[in-house]
């Protein structure tokens, strides 16, 4: 089997980390692995399958004869390296919002549309964490009644916003344990014992762009560019795992019994719904957990085609390092990686479009 080399940017980070549990704990077959972070991170020695291995600092010449980039950081600095990756050679699989809507770039959940790879240039895109568990629980049943329209409320844990989202938490859940007063420096507001409806910047509509994300890669990713998706996401404090009320219309009526069903029978999905004995999707099940859970899958009381259900997941598994790691499964798998084939070609004319 074709074992490629890797390189992670980003390796100390919150996904990075999850990352490099995954692939300690997943065969996916590898000849080296390159940690690669900030200069501050640069010394820090990780295991990554048995062997200690250095982070080294991300310079432009850090992706040299590697075959696949793994890339979790900013949008910024993803828009700077991935045409420096491509350039040399490699497939990069990021994981920020910088490349998800240009249109040589596939934006992939493996389970629903990995024949998209077949047409990338050198990037491949991880959809927003929010987006992904939606699909894996919107994908088999659109695929068998089409849905017109979604309504989706989000809880999305701190995780999402980062290492330094997780540690503010924690320290304002001791400072209100002990009567002080809770300093906010990464959200806005106080988080711990509190919410707020506000992941990242507010637009001219009034909707995030954490919400549009939503609307325009669910649509990408499925198809379905017509799809009205309407959604409200909301920052909590718990510290790993999304959770999501999903209201779905769809074209024909569906009962709870079908969508269980063929929710069950989908890949990578789980239903737990048996809420007489209070089994229900919770995000303490799901963290550490690959699967996207599924519950209270009921009819939606305010319309005839409509089911209504929660959907719970770790945002930093299957919403980012999963993902990525099956992505490039898939390109093994297909063959689509330069060592394997030829056939993919124009990835630096793509490189070059993506850095303008």
């Amino acid at each position: 089997m074709y074992k490629p080399k890797i390189a992670v940017v980003g390796a100390t980070g919150a996904v990075g980390t999850v990352f490099l549990e995954i692939l300690n704990q997943r065969p996916f077959p590898v000849e080296s692995v390159k940690l690669l972070a900030s200069p501050r991170s640069a010394g820090k020695r990780l295991n990554v399958r048995g062997d200690e291995v250095v982070v080294e600092e991300t310079t432009p010449s850090s992706f040299d004869g590697i075959d696949i980039v793994f890339i979790s950081v900013s949008g910024e600095v993803s828009r700077q390296l991935a045409p420096i990756a491509v350039k040399a050679g490699a497939i990069v699989i990021d994981d920020s919002s910088a490349f998800r809507m240009e249109s040589l770039v596939p934006l992939v959940v493996p389970e629903i549309n990995a024949e998209d790879l077949k047409g990338h240039h050198g990037i491949v895109a991880i959809p927003n964490c929010s987006t992904t568990q939606m699909v894996m629980a919107l994908y088999p049943l659109h695929r068998v009644n089409p849905i017109k329209r979604v309504i989706v409320d989000t809880y999305q844990s701190v995780s999402g916003t980062g290492r330094g989202a997780i540690e503010e938490l924690q320290e304002q859940t001791r400072q209100l344990a002990s009567d002080g007063v809770p300093e906010a420096r990464v959200y806005p507001h106080q988080i711990a014992q509190n919410l707020f409806p506000h992941i990242e910047p507010f637009l001219d509509s009034g909707y995030t762009k954490e919400e549009l994300k939503m609307l325009e890669e669910t649509r990408k990713i499925m198809h379905a560019p017509e799809l009205l998706v309407s959604a409200t996401c909301v920052r909590v404090p718990v510290p790993i795992s999304h959770s999501e009320a999903v209201h779905v219309e769809f074209s024909q009526p569906m009962s709870p019994a079908e969508a269980r069903e063929l929710l069950n029978a989908f890949p990578g999905v789980l239903v737990l719904d048996e809420p007489e004995r209070n089994r229900y999707p919770m995000p303490v099940l799901a963290a550490g957990r690959d699967e996207v859970f599924v519950g209270r899958i009921r009819k939606d009381a305010s319309h005839p085609n409509g089911l209504a259900m929660w959907v719970v997941a770790d945002n930093l598994r299957k919403g980012a390092a999963l993902n990525a790691i099956q992505i490039a499964e898939e390109l093994v798998r297909q063959r689509l990686l330069p060592g394997q084939s030829t056939g993919n070609v124009g990835r630096a004319r793509a490189a070059s479009k993506a850095s303008t």
